[in-house]
């Protein structure tokens, strides 16, 4: 693996004391991080947390069914014939490097007498194991972050990481509690600028997240139902009403390299000029119809625009009329045929012009209510207050919410009491296919790795396989990248030969 060095943060961490020609010195054993105030280190790693995790859920996005490609470009094999190898899709590499700086906070946060850094730290890097677990399966964990100390880290068993990842989270809610953030700090924070009370929510909300991944493994029932009762007397509870993100228009600016990473990536630049991945991305046919069979035309209009994209002198606006007739979606995996003129484009939930400073968000206050909603549905016996019913209603009020839905809760309202198949919960005979398709869609757009999760876990909504297979194969998981494969070999050998179509993530059970 490789080991991160921080020098141009440490390098900014003296500007205001002064220059000492050590700080530049290119003889610096690169194995060696040198040293540098937790506070730059912990900012700078929430940032490349984004610009990390946005690839594994544009991925993500794909292979839930949730966006393919326009015919305005070459198809992609890796991503629609699922033509891939070792060689692709490496996220293994830049997510280590960002667990080394969240270690580095942790194991320094005391000795700077920044003991308030700890608890964020730790449930940062339990978000960043989570994501390599579950694309990966098992991977270096006790043994990693340790720099020269073990250059080939052994690696850990995926269901011991996931129950000592849940201890972690315990850890963190004791350490943001037990330490109050120094007023002076409180911006390094750019997810909650310091509010203990947030961070130990987002904590249980991730530990429900392990949870409910786990919660198709046989004989898990006990261990979900006292975790999940542990969370209910802890007291804190969960994030609601907002979402887990990063940044926002204090923190983006209209420079080149420092507006939100996705806003970047697939909308405008810095200046406003319309990026050419723009063309890229659609929103599929499946996702149109699943939200059309339900009279959801209201969260669709927020996903995607219609044909032809934003209009350039009215931000936030189709440039054609936005009748459903307008809103094309492409079918999964297709060669030709939807140009990127002729096709939707991401939506207003995501890119609107001259809205850079958007937060990059991590995880949704929808998905944390429809996660409550199974586990309720699931396991009776948990303490949780609200039922099933409750929470799943929330969950589809938050998404309204969080995609920019006018008059929200009312809308939300009407389509829960619509009489249609996984909207309405009375209306829904099977209630945890109905708190599946609702999750599906409110991770769409936003947390495209979770929903490739979901969709492995639950096998549902029963999405298209790609145009361009033959037969009913999907992937499964990634392989181990070839550079760690390179640099460790002896410990990825270790593991067995690694079928992406067979070899399962624990949670994945049928």
């Amino acid at each position: 693996m490789k080991y991160k060095s921080i020098y141009f943060i440490a390098f900014l961490a003296v500007i205001g004391t002064g220059c000492s020609k050590s700080w530049i010195d290119v003889n610096t054993n690169p194995n060696s991080l040198p040293t540098a105030t937790p506070s730059f280190v912990l900012t700078n790693a929430m940032n490349t947390t984004t610009t990390n995790i946005i690839n594994a859920n544009e991925t993500g996005s794909y292979w839930a069914g949730h966006w393919t490609q326009s015919s305005s470009y070459i198809l992609s094999p890796e991503n629609f014939s699922y033509n891939f190898t070792d060689g692709n899709f490496n996220y293994w590499d830049g997510l280590y490097d960002n667990l080394q700086d969240y270690q580095y906070v942790i194991d320094n946060a005391d000795a700077s007498e920044q003991k308030y850094f700890k608890g964020p730290a730790k449930i940062m890097k339990a978000y960043v194991y989570s994501a390599l677990v579950d694309m990966y399966g098992n991977v270096p964990y006790s043994d990693a972050l340790k720099g020269v100390g073990s250059l080939a880290p052994k690696f850990d068993d995926q269901k011991a990481i996931y129950e000592d990842l849940v201890k972690l989270l315990d850890e963190a809610i004791a350490d943001v509690k037990a330490t109050a953030f120094a007023s002076a700090f409180t911006g390094s924070d750019i997810i909650f600028k310091g509010n203990a009370t947030s961070w130990a929510q987002f904590a249980n909300s991730l530990k429900l997240r392990l949870l409910v991944h786990q919660s198709r493994v046989t004989g898990k029932e006990a261990y979900i139902t006292t975790e999940i009762n542990k969370i209910v007397t802890e007291g804190s509870g969960f994030i609601s009403n907002k979402e887990v993100a990063v940044g926002g228009p204090t923190f983006y600016i209209a420079t080149a390299g420092k507006t939100n990473p996705m806003y970047d990536r697939w909308a405008y630049d810095a200046n406003g000029a319309t990026r050419g991945l723009a063309r890229y991305p659609r929103p599929t046919k499946y996702l149109f119809d699943v939200l059309i069979a339900s009279d959801d035309t209201l969260r669709l209009k927020r996903l995607a625009y219609a044909k032809g994209g934003e209009k350039g002198s009215t931000p936030g606006v189709s440039s054609n009329p936005e009748i459903i007739a307008n809103y094309v979606g492409v079918p999964f995996g297709v060669a030709s045929g939807y140009t990127a003129p002729a096709s939707s484009y991401i939506g207003p939930s995501l890119f609107v012009k001259g809205e850079f400073g958007r937060p990059f968000i991590l995880m949704t206050a929808a998905e944390i209510q429809l996660s409550l909603a199974e586990i309720r549905q699931r396991f009776p016996a948990v303490t949780l207050p609200g039922t099933a019913q409750s929470y799943y209603e929330e969950g589809v009020r938050q998404s309204f919410r969080a995609l920019g839905v006018a008059n929200a809760v009312s809308n939300a309202n009407l389509l829960l009491a619509s009489g249609k198949v996984d909207a309405d919960w009375v209306g829904s005979t099977d209630k945890l296919h109905a708190i599946a398709t609702q999750k599906w869609l409110a991770l769409a757009n936003f947390s495209g790795l979770e929903a490739w999760s979901e969709y492995r876990r639950t096998n549902l909504p029963n999405t298209p396989q790609a145009a361009t297979v033959s037969d009913t194969k999907r992937p499964l998981r990634l392989f181990y990248p070839n550079t760690e494969a390179g640099s460790n070999p002896e410990n990825v050998k270790a593991q067995g030969a690694v079928d992406v179509f067979t070899t399962k993530i624990f949670w994945d059970v049928d």
